[in-house]
C-alpha cells in the first residue's frame, strides 16, 4: 500500500486510532532472507541499523537464500518473510514464476541510483565483480587475451565451473570487445575454452577456492570474485574486462501492505550514499548510488566494483539473455565438461 493511501485512510479515524496505528507501524518487525556472511553483516550495519534508529522498525535477517526456498515460501502461503535476496538472473525467473511483488518506486522515493539497480521487481543493493587475479610474483596480464595466453603468461589456471562466468571472458580472449559480447557467440567461446582447457587445473564451484589455490601455488591465475582477493597482498588483480553484476532485494509475493510499507522505508535507507559507505566498510562491494565515490576512502577506491575507474572497464551481466538461452547453454557446458 502506498504511504499516501495509508495516510488518507487514517485521516478519517479518531485521533487515538491514528496514534496507535502509527505506534504499531513504528514497532513493526519484518523478516529478510539474504545470502549471509559478510554481505549480510553489511546490510545490518549499512541499512538495518539506520532504519531502526530512525523509525523503530526491526528487520530480522536469516540466510541463506535460494530460488527453491523462495518458491517454497510462496507456495506454502506464508506471510512472515517480506524481503528476499536474489541474483540478477534469478529475479527474472522469480518474476516469471509469480514469486515476487512489483516495487512501488514512488513510495520508496529513493535517492539517485544507477538505472540498472532500479528494477521493477527488485532493489539492486550490492554490486559485485568477477575479475582476473594472479598469485603475487606471476607475470601480470592486462586483459583477457593475455590471461588466456598460456605461452606468454605461463602457469595453471583456475576457472569457474559456470558458463555465465566463463563464456564472456573466453569471447574477450577471442577478440570480442565488452560492448559487443551479447548476444553471446557461444560456439566461438567454447572454441577458445578448448584451447586453454589443458592448462586449467581446477574448475571451481565455491568462491573460497581460487584464493586458496593461488596461495597454495596450485594455480597461478584465477577468475574469481573481487571481494575474495582485493586488499590481500598475496594477489594481483585487474578489473579490466570483468563482469559487474548486482544482487537484488525483492518483496515476497503475498506480503501485507503494512510489511511492504516497512520494506519501502528500508529501500530508502539502502539508496542513501552515506549508508552505502557504511556497508562498504564491511565488504568491498558497493551500493547503487552514483554519488558514492567521494564517501569512500580514496586509497581504497580501486577495490570497489562501482568506482568510476572500475565500472567503466567492465561489462554488465545480461540477465535477460541468460534467462532466454541459459538452459541450452548449460547443456553445451555439460558436454564440454565431459571432454575434459
Amino acid at each position: 500500500m502506498k504511504r499516501r493511501t495509508f495516510v488518507g485512510a487514517a485521516a478519517s479515524l479518531p485521533a487515538v486510532s491514528i496514534l496507535s496505528g502509527a505506534a504499531r507501524a513504528q514497532a513493526k518487525e519484518i523478516r529478510m532472507i539474504e545470502s549471509g556472511g559478510a554481505s549480510g553483516e553489511s546490510i545490518q550495519k549499512g541499512y538495518i541499523d539506520p532504519l531502526k534508529a530512525k523509525t523503530g522498525i526491526t528487520v530480522v535477517r536469516e540466510s541463506p537464500s535460494s530460488l527453491g526456498k523462495l518458491r517454497a515460501l510462496v507456495e506454502s502461503g506464508q506471510t512472515t518473510t517480506t524481503l528476499f535476496e536474489l541474483g540478477s538472473g534469478v529475479v527474472l525467473q522469480a518474476k516469471k514464476l509469480g514469486l515476487i511483488e512489483k516495487i512501488d518506486w514512488a513510495a520508496v522515493n529513493p535517492a539517485p541510483m544507477f538505472p540498472e539497480a532500479k528494477n521493477e521487481y527488485g532493489f539492486g543493493y550490492q554490486y559485485f565483480s568477477t575479475i582476473m587475479a594472479w598469485r603475487k610474483g606471476a607475470k601480470e596480464p592486462k586483459n583477457f587475451t593475455e590471461f588466456f595466453d598460456v605461452k606468454a603468461f605461463p602457469g595453471k589456471r583456475c576457472l569457474p565451473d559456470f558458463p555465465h562466468y566463463c563464456l564472456p571472458f573466453a569471447l574477450q580472449a577471442a577478440g570480442v570487445p565488452i560492448d559487443k559480447l551479447f548476444p553471446l557467440d557461444v560456439d566461438l567461446a567454447f572454441k577458445k575454452l578448448n584451447e586453454i582447457k589443458k592448462d586449467v587445473a581446477v574448475w571451481w564451484k565455491a568462491g573460497a577456492q581460487p584464493p586458496q589455490l593461488m596461495k597454495d601455488n596450485e594455480v597461478q591465475y584465477s577468475i574469481c570474485w573481487s571481494g575474495r582477493v582485493v586488499g590481500d597482498p598475496a594477489f594481483g588483480l585487474n578489473f579490466a574486462g570483468g563482469k559487474a553484476d548486482l544482487s537484488y532485494i525483492a518483496i515476497v509475493k503475498g506480503s501485507s501492505a503494512e510489511n511492504k510499507a516497512a520494506a519501502y522505508k528500508l529501500f530508502y535507507e539502502m539508496s542513501l550514499p552515506e549508508n552505502q559507505a557504511k556497508a562498504a566498510e564491511v565488504i568491498s562491494y558497493t551500493g547503487p548510488s552514483p554519488n558514492l565515490d567521494p564517501l569512500l576512502p580514496k586509497d581504497k577506491l580501486w577495490q570497489f566494483p562501482t568506482s568510476k575507474q572500475n565500472k567503466e572497464v567492465q561489462y554488465f551481466e545480461n540477465a535477460e539473455w541468460w534467462a532466454e538461452n541459459g538452459e541450452a547453454v548449460n547443456k553445451k557446458w555439460e558436454a564440454f565438461k565431459l571432454s575434459l
